[in-house]
């Protein structure tokens, strides 16, 4: 029961009864599988990028160490790795947005509703 508390916020006392009404609610279930399922996406899109660019690193350093253009100094491997990193952090901004509105607004539902009873 103990990582069901995790939901709540540090001020709300819980009773056993609460907890138990929360896991009842099909509500609760719901936001678990969205929350969860959106969580293993964003990681494996976090994966593949990630371990795509090191796999082009270990695989393919010849494209990787090419130049930008005719006189530049930029391998295409800088601008990949850079953007490794900006898509790490559009990533976690996706996530936080989602977190939260809508995860925060299903739970906060969720326990207004095991509040009533």
């Amino acid at each position: 029961m103990a990582r069901h508390r995790e939901l709540f916020e540090e001020e709300t006392i819980v009773s056993e009864d609460v907890v138990a009404r929360i896991e009842a609610n099909p509500k609760y279930h719901d936001l678990v599988h969205k929350r969860n399922s959106f969580g293993y996406i964003l990681s494996v899109l976090m994966i593949i990028a990630y371990y795509g660019y090191i796999l082009l690193i270990a695989f393919n350093k010849e494209w990787l160490a090419g130049k930008l253009g005719a006189g530049m100094v930029t391998s295409i491997g800088i601008p990949l790795g850079v953007g490794v990193i900006i898509f790490t952090i559009v990533l976690t901004n996706i996530y936080v947005r989602r977190a939260n509105t809508e995860f925060d607004d299903m739970n906060a539902e969720i326990l207004r509703e095991a509040n009533k009873r």
